[in-house]
Formats: C-alpha cells, sequence, structure tokens
C-alpha cells in the first residue's frame, strides 16, 4: 500500500539554509524515486493555521518513505530545514489501489 510523506513550511527563517536544505534534499531523493504529488504550488489553506507551502512525496509503502527519510543524505539535508523554516512532516499510509 503506498505510503505518503506531507511536509508544510510554516514560516521561513532564513532563506540561505533554506536554498542548502533544496540542494540536498533534491540529491536525498536519489535512489529512493519518490513520486510528487504537490510541490509548492498555490496554496489556499482552508481551516488551522496559515502555511506557506506544501509537499507531498508519494512512496511504494510505509518502509520505503522511512527509508528515504531516514537515510544519511536526508539527514544531513534535514539539518539545513531546521535551521531554515519551521516545517511539520508526517508519514501516512495510503489506501490500497482499487
Amino acid at each position: 500500500m503506498p505510503a505518503y510523506v506531507v511536509l508544510t513550511r510554516e514560516h521561513t527563517h532564513d532563506a540561505q539554509e533554506m536554498e542548502r536544505y533544496g540542494e540536498k534534499a533534491k540529491a536525498a531523493r536519489e535512489g529512493h524515486d519518490p513520486q510528487p504529488l504537490a510541490f509548492y504550488g498555490d496554496i489556499e489553506v482552508l481551516e488551522g493555521s496559515a502555511m506557506e507551502g506544501a509537499v507531498i512525496l508519494r512512496f511504494p509503502d510505509m518502509a520505503a518513505a522511512r527509508a528515504w527519510y531516514q537515510s544519511p543524505a536526508y539527514q544531513e539535508a534535514r539539518k539545513h530545514r531546521f535551521q531554515g523554516a519551521d516545517y511539520r512532516v508526517f508519514i501516512v499510509d495510503g489506501l490500497t489501489e482499487v
């Protein structure tokens, strides 16, 4: 069953750190092949706190999503995200495709 990693950027503190994060996060996707379903497009918050942007990545399953997130390459990228902005990040199981 597919799994989705959802990242919501709530507030940017340091644009330069976010640039570094973007470069390293892109490289960290190699070998994990997530399918981007949404990537910082136009956003409209209907309920809850404001956010600046969102990303949704589809993986084949929870294990693949965790493997990407816990990979050394993404952990290195993540350091820059922590310094650059406030995010909420979670993995959610998808539905079995019909």
